[in-house]
């Protein structure tokens, strides 16, 4: 088993496939985002694969699909195909901006994936070419109802606060739960990358859950084995539920238990840190199963006892998440 110098258990890799998106939101991608990386310096499947298999050897039980935007990349439904064959994974999901999801709706349920995380940061379609850059709002809406119809369980809609842009519509996104059985996760904004949201100005857990109180009374349920550190609450009644992901006003460092593998070919021990161990280079020079072990392993020993941004943003990660995986 994975299991760091804090004991925590490791069982969890974020994989991101590519690290090109079709859509440049401002807060993962600000100003158009970075050069995209040449083809030949991303992780092709099997390489992916293989990595993913030597972390199932050592405990990984569950494995989330991450970009950029992977359904981007091509042969990606084959490669969720093969990813869903392998033994020892209870877990599997992709996560997607949806521009791409109503067209390949029946090819991802195809391939064996039955969870899916839509990122959506806003119910209006003006504002949605503003927070992307691009006016694929419809798109993104259909693909989220066809997704609801096609039996995916749960649908969870990631949305990130933003301070002045989109923390008007909190209750419109919590009210979905009513009567959908959407999992709305509302997630604190971190500075990552080239900030241009003012960090000072930006809502924490406290005052979004306070917003939400107003719909009805909120009953705590209780997490899942693979639902990590999400706060969840349902209203009474509702089909749906709601959760909160406060890695800022709460940080829940003392459980985490993810890596991650970036499409450069890095195994990064935490998304809010900028420490990376070098994989493909190993991997490409003919590492054996073994020496790919030991990275995991070193990786896991690189894992801090928590991360130190802070909620007056005094400190960041240089990375853009476009190219860390979300």
């Amino acid at each position: 088993m994975l299991i760091d110098r804090y004991k925590r258990i490791i069982n969890y890799l974020r994989v991101s496939i590519t690290d090109y998106c079709n859509l440049k939101c401002i807060y993962c991608a600000p100003y158009g985002g970075g050069a995209k990386l040449p083809h030949k310096e991303i992780l092709r499947y099997e390489e992916i694969l293989r990595i993913i298999k030597t972390g199932i050897r050592l405990g990984i039980s569950k494995v989330r699909i991450t970009g950029g935007e992977p359904l981007a990349r091509k042969g990606v439904y084959g490669f969720l195909s093969k990813l869903m064959g392998l033994d020892g994974l209870s877990d599997v999901s992709l996560t997607t901006n949806g521009v791409m999801l109503k067209k390949n709706i029946n090819r991802i349920k195809d391939a064996g994936i039955k969870r899916i995380n839509i990122s959506i940061d806003t119910l209006h379609k003006e504002k949605f070419k503003e927070i992307t850059g691009r006016d694929h709002f419809n798109l993104v809406r259909e693909g989220i109802n066809l997704a609801l119809k096609k039996g995916f369980n749960p649908v969870k809609l990631n949305v990130v606060v933003l301070p002045g842009i989109n923390d008007d519509e909190l209750t419109a996104f919590a009210r979905l739960t009513l009567d959908n059985p959407f999992h709305i996760r509302f997630i604190e904004y971190m500075p990552i990358g080239t900030d241009i949201i003012d960090v000072k100005k930006r809502l924490l857990y406290p005052e979004i859950k306070a917003r939400l109180g107003g719909i009805g009374e909120m009953i705590p349920v209780e997490n899942g084995i693979n639902d990590g550190p999400v706060m969840r609450y349902k209203y009474k009644g509702a089909a749906g539920e709601i959760g909160f992901i406060s890695p800022i006003s709460n940080h829940f460092c003392s459980t985490c238990n993810r890596l991650r593998l970036t499409a450069s070919g890095h195994l990064r021990p935490c998304l809010l840190s900028d420490r990376q161990v070098d994989l493909k280079t190993p991997l490409r020079s003919g590492a054996s199963d073994q020496e790919i072990a030991d990275i995991f392993l070193k990786t896991v020993f690189f894992k801090s006892f928590e991360h130190h941004l802070t909620a007056d943003g005094a400190a960041g990660i240089a990375g853009q998440m476009q190219a860390i995986g979300g």
